[in-house]
């Protein structure tokens, strides 16, 4: 019996299968961990601030600001507030420190808005949390001070886009469309094309579906649900480029490595990827990892442009379209390149050596 037991263990469980099973255990760990790592605590580090207030103060004011435990913030000093505003277009800074030009020995006393009406002003499109995270930074070092200040959003999540998240799921259901088809392309005719004609073929089916996908994507978030009204065009160029950029790739990856491919592109997009894209914290919440590493993958790359197309007159649309066409390049060439690799080479062989001829001799 218990021979018989470990004959099916061998014949159910293959090592093959053994090897999968603790591929995915591997990957599923990434997972937990990637996310863990990212949020369970969400820490400010040196986000970018301008600030304006009179030129007698400004120099010490950023300092004090810069030298805050932790280094929460980057204060860099500006001349004056349209200035700041500026910069805040230009998704420079996060958002603006306005310090007032009342003295806080006032008569109308210290921490009396009226005063003292300095001011924070942020852009909620960015990020709502980062937002946040400014108030409750400026709310001590201003009690501190003996003032008082009120918060401006000059770039306010739309009514149907809460905390501003509606960019980020666009995003992440753009890539997995991407990585998905590859994958499914992959399952129905195998990891890597029969011949170049064929991969071919499943590129162009890849830009028909990304175009689709593009569409699709941009009139469900904005017709269907009104969460990211406008902007139709836009939003499914972007959304088609995304699709392709991760199908492509994912399909370059699968063709060089076959089923340890598609691995590879789950750790980029999703393990990696999803944690670091700046979706519920944006980049300056991040540890230092996922900061750096974010900005380079294609759901933070989305994630980044779809803000910049809705809330910022397309401001940092450019850069992410240029890595995203970097990554489809090298998927085009990859799976072109793993399919060339993978054809059967012709030997010539060498003509036959034929026999002189020769007469037989008369008998």
């Amino acid at each position: 019996m218990k021979s018989g037991f470990l004959h099916e263990l061998r014949d159910g469980v293959t090592p093959r299968a053994g090897a999968l099973v603790l591929a995915v255990l591997a990957v599923q760990l990434a997972f937990i961990a990637s996310y863990i790592g990212a949020f369970h605590e969400p820490t400010p580090h040196r986000i970018p601030i301008a600030v304006t207030a009179p030129p007698q103060q400004v120099g010490e004011l950023v300092r004090q600001l810069n030298a805050l435990p932790g280094a929460p913030l980057d204060a860099v000093a500006v001349p004056d507030e349209t200035s700041a505003r500026r910069m805040i277009d230009r998704r420079e800074v996060y958002g603006a420190f306005v310090v007032s030009t009342a003295d806080p020995a006032d008569p109308a006393g210290p921490g009396d808005p009226a005063g003292s009406a300095d001011r924070l002003i942020i852009a909620s499109g960015a990020g709502a949390s980062v937002g946040q995270v400014l108030e409750q930074i400026i709310t001590p070092f201003e009690d501190a001070q003996g003032r008082a200040f009120t918060v401006e959003d000059v770039k306010p999540a739309l009514v149907g886009d809460a905390r501003g998240l509606s960019g980020f799921y666009l995003a992440l259901g753009w890539v997995v469309g991407g990585y998905l088809v590859a994958i499914a392309l992959s399952t129905s005719k195998g990891s890597r094309p029969a011949n170049p004609h064929r991969a071919v073929i499943r590129l162009l089916s890849l830009l028909a579906y990304a175009l689709l996908s593009g569409l699709g994507g941009a009139l469900v978030t904005g017709a269907v649900y009104g969460a990211i009204d406008g902007h139709l065009a836009q939003l499914t160029w972007f959304g088609a480029l995304l699709v392709f950029a991760s199908g492509t790739f994912t399909m370059a990856l699968q063709a060089a490595f076959g089923f340890i491919g598609t691995g590879l592109a789950v750790l980029l997009f999703v393990v990696l990827g999803n944690p670091s894209a700046g979706g519920a914290y944006p980049a300056p919440l991040l540890p230092p990892f996922w900061r750096a590493v974010g900005p380079w993958l294609p759901p933070g790359l989305g994630t980044e442009a779809i803000r910049g197309i809705v809330y910022f007159a397309g401001v940092g649309v450019g850069r992410s379209a240029l890595i995203l066409c970097g990554y489809s390049v090298l998927g085009v060439l990859g799976t072109l390149l793993a399919v060339a690799a993978g054809q059967p080479r012709k030997v010539a062989l060498p003509p036959a050596a034929t026999a002189p001829h020769t007469t037989a001799p008369a008998a």
